[in-house]
């Protein structure tokens, strides 16, 4: 959820200790659509869940459909070796033998040396929903510590990275919203837990189960996971990854309890910087002033007194959010050169708002938000109507005429970005249709939980911004066998910021380096 680009720009959610090449490489794109050579249509029945498919038909599949798996040469970054892998997987899982068929992309990982190592497989799922797997620029954080003992899967999730990815082009060829949905709502952590089982029965040798590590709405999926395909598991690692169960729609007490935790990482980030509340309130009355309410951003959108608010979703969760918030904000006017010029916000700054929100590359984040917290049920725009309970507190412009902190948003979307982001107002109709959408399959079954066999550790962040502390220990509470790390060494964050550590200590709780009391 929170998580992958759109907080690598800022560093959230999404964020890894892996580095890349730089904070927001560019995405690379495949046609929306993969057609699978020699065949009209696709026909992979295997990939239903539940069960998968044992070692021997798998095998089979694979050797009589080789378009279903594409496996690259060994290439090499300083401290690892690695290999791209493409699967053409259905669409829609439920009709294998109807429809198209997607590209989904999976960059397998191993220590420099050990491509030939019989090693048990590790799939790691990104944060999200939306954002591509990290890219090795080198051997470092848990992923180094990872491929001390495993062989690492970066799963590209469908809709991202060079998984067909889903972006404002990619969609236009989708002739109308109400089609968008009917795409659209393949893409949610049911259908990429689909995808895993697909490419482990066609990638483990023997099909055996593999160890899961989710981050933030890659945890959500893990979950998902657990759920309707244990028999694919042998461990689950979560980071900041477990989601609210047991309603038809979780969204609004998800949002009622992250706008109280936004509203204490407000009052710590105007503590540790008070210069910053007279600075927001210049810009506030700034934008409110000029024409149509704000200015002109570099991609075409428009920044608003409300979309300033939502640089929260980058800044106020992570480890050094506060800090990089707080330098963006010194450069946000440009010098006045000429004596009586009018002052005017800098190119610098509008750049840099791009960049932090980031929805204009993956607008699946903001499609898709509220609807992974959605089971049989619509989510009408929750966060707004939340946001509305404490609008005395979170408007922009009220506050400014009172004086008191302007506070930022968290990690929610609103209907205004379909207005106000250029790259998303296409897809504004295709997202009020979402939000009102109430046939959402089920994403968890709490029985199958309550008797989970799969050995499970997680990591509880007790200043999450993004996933709430104790909606994630209730969410404990109904997996069975669940070990639990409940930390405030760490924000979100934890997987970025101090991953090799994470990584050992969820290990530790498994393999019994850990005591239980």
């Amino acid at each position: 959820m929170a998580a992958a680009r759109l907080r690598s720009a800022a560093a959230v959610a999404i964020a890894t200790a892996i580095p890349t090449a730089a904070a927001r490489p560019p995405l690379l794109r495949l046609p929306a659509l993969l057609p699978v050579p020699g065949a009209a249509r696709l026909r992979l029945s295997s990939c239903r869940i539940p069960p998968p498919r044992g070692a021997a038909a798998a095998m089979s599949s694979l050797s009589s459909a080789t378009a279903e798996h594409e496996a690259g040469a060994w290439y090499a970054v300083p401290g690892l070796s690695l290999r791209e892998h493409r699967f053409a997987v259905p669409l829609d899982h439920s009709s294998p033998d109807e429809g198209a068929a997607i590209t989904v992309f999976a960059r397998e990982v191993v220590a420099a040396g050990k491509e030939e190592a019989s090693l048990p497989y590790l799939l790691y799922l990104q944060g999200g929903p939306g954002f591509e797997s990290p890219r090795p620029m080198e051997a470092g954080g848990w992923l180094k510590k990872a491929c001390e003992d495993h062989r690492v899967v970066l799963l590209d999730q469908r809709g991202t990275g060079l998984s067909t990815p889903l972006t404002a082009s990619s969609l236009s060829q989708i002739t109308s919203p109400a089609k968008q949905v009917e795409y659209l709502k393949h893409f949610r952590a049911d259908n990429i837990v689909k995808d895993a089982e697909f490419i482990r029965i066609r990638l483990v040798p023997d099909a055996k189960p593999w160890t899961v590590l989710g981050q933030s709405y890659g945890g959500f999926c893990a979950v998902t996971y657990l759920s309707f395909a244990p028999e694919g598991l042998k461990s689950v690692l979560l980071t900041g990854g477990l989601p609210p169960l047991g309603e038809p729609c979780t969204a609004q007490t998800v949002y009622r309890a992250c706008f109280k935790m936004v509203q204490q990482q407000n009052e710590k980030y105007y503590k540790r910087y008070p210069q910053d509340i007279q600075v927001i309130h210049e810009i506030v009355r700034y934008l409110s002033e000029s024409e149509g309410g704000g200015v002109l951003l570099p991609s075409g959108g428009r920044l608003t007194p409300k979309m300033l608010q939502c640089l929260g979703l980058a800044g106020l969760g992570s480890g050094g959010g506060f800090e990089r918030l707080h330098y963006l904000l010194e450069r946000v006017w440009d010098p006045v050169l000429v004596p009586g010029a009018k002052r005017s916000i800098s190119y610098y700054f509008l750049k840099e708002f791009d960049m932090w929100l980031g929805f204009d590359q993956n607008p699946l984040y903001a499609l898709l938000h509220e609807s992974i917290y959605c089971e049989g049920s619509s989510s009408r725009w929750s966060a707004e109507k939340i946001r509305s309970e404490y609008e005395s507190l979170f408007d922009p412009i009220k506050a400014t005429e009172e004086g008191r902190p302007v506070y930022f948003t968290g990690e929610m979307v609103f209907p205004c970005m379909f207005d106000e982001i250029h790259a998303l107002r296409d897809l504004k109709e295709a997202a009020h249709l979402l939000a009102e959408k109430e046939d959402w399959p089920p994403l968890y079954d709490v029985s199958k939980l309550n008797n989970n066999k799969v050995p499970v550790a997680a990591a509880i962040y007790y200043e999450d911004m993004y996933v709430n502390f104790n909606i994630a220990k209730e969410t404990a509470s109904q997996i069975a066998g669940i070990r639990l790390w409940v930390t405030n060494e760490y924000m979100h964050s934890g997987i970025r910021d101090g991953g090799s550590h994470v990584f050992e200590h969820l290990m530790g709780l498994l393999n019994g380096k850990k005591p239980l009391f």
